[in-house]
């Protein structure tokens, strides 16, 4: 069902203002006053913001996902095939996919809990560290395939892009499907591993549904830029890896950022909307917790995630013109 520019204006505004009156009734009761007003004060303006910005370029920024939404069936059959021909010639075909992460879980568990004896491995929330480090490295390992891959998206289908009634604006969500193949893989391997520690599925471990998908449009968003970018500028390739692997460290995969107490370094690690992202599969397995109970981690993670699809698309379109002369 298409929804015509009028109909899709209304709905965005009145989600708007919902979700602005759920902010104002929001409260938590542990928070400094002042500081949550001020911060339903700037939510509410950024939400108002985002109406009036979302009315002004309502075609700019509907074009990506009505595209994406009419090729679904073609998306859907490509990225079934870009996953089998990655492992095409190989005798363990997709084991190769799922041994290396699994053999790097395996790494750290050792080094960090068995040979160092759990010194340097506790966690505030004291459940055993493969469980809360499984819990770490799952999401990442999904984000880092699919960033690494969407990036290269265009180069590697290059003799797609140089087709013109093709619709190169498929690609880097291929790469992201196929990515998320082993990703749920590894999912149910976290699922396994919670088990054997007594953490048994819950009404809670549906969010890893939730979760799963705010890293999907999160990558997605990042995406669309740097497959754009990278077809110019080869060498994003090689800093993308750098970042991949201070970004490994920066986010609390291998060490508990509750850990840190009220240092004040927490609030510029949140920052970071992998951080969210990380803490959210943790609190589906054995945190018990509900995304809506962070709400305004949540807020701010979407607010990022929008902000970058509407960047990642305007970029994407506004370079692609080129991406036949160049490739």
């Amino acid at each position: 069902m298409r929804i015509n520019k009028k109909g899709g204006i209304t709905l965005f505004i009145a989600a708007a203002f919902l979700l602005a009156a759920v902010i104002l009734l929001h409260s938590n009761p542990a928070a400094d006053p002042g500081q949550e007003l001020l911060k339903k004060g700037i939510s509410v303006v950024v939400i108002l913001a985002s109406c009036l910005i979302f009315i002004r370029w309502y075609d700019k920024f509907t074009v990506l996902p009505v595209e994406l939404w009419q090729n679904r069936h073609l998306i859907w059959k490509l990225a079934k095939n870009d996953f089998k021909k990655r492992y095409a010639g190989s005798y363990l075909g997709g084991f190769w996919a799922m041994a290396q992460p699994v053999v790097t879980v395996g790494m750290y568990y050792v080094v960090f809990d068995v040979i160092m004896g759990g010194n340097a491995s506790r966690t505030a929330a004291d459940v055993p560290f493969v469980l809360f480090l499984t819990a770490g490295l799952v999401p990442w390992f999904f984000f880092s395939e699919a960033l690494n891959n969407g990036t290269n998206a265009l180069r590697e289908y290059n003799y797609l892009v140089k087709k013109v009634v093709f619709k190169i604006s498929v690609l880097p969500i291929i790469k992201v499907i196929a990515a998320t193949f082993i990703h749920a893989f590894f999912i149910l391997v976290l699922l396994a591993v919670a088990a054997v520690y007594g953490y048994y599925p819950s009404v809670y471990t549906l969010q890893l549904f939730y979760y799963s998908a705010c890293l999907f449009i999160f990558v997605l968003a990042l995406s669309y830029t740097t497959c754009a970018v990278v077809v110019f500028f080869k060498d994003l390739s090689q800093i993308i890896g750098i970042a991949l692997q201070i970004g490994m460290w920066a986010t609390p995969i291998l060490w508990d950022i509750n850990t840190l107490g009220s240092s004040k370094w927490i609030g510029i690690l949140k920052l970071n909307p992998l951080v969210y992202i990380v803490n959210g599969y943790r609190s589906a397995i054995y945190g018990r917790q509900w995304f809506f109970e962070d709400f305004f981690s949540t807020m701010y993670f979407w607010i990022v995630t929008v902000v970058l699809f509407g960047m990642g698309a305007l970029i994407f379109k506004r370079l692609k013109v080129h991406f036949a002369d160049v490739l």
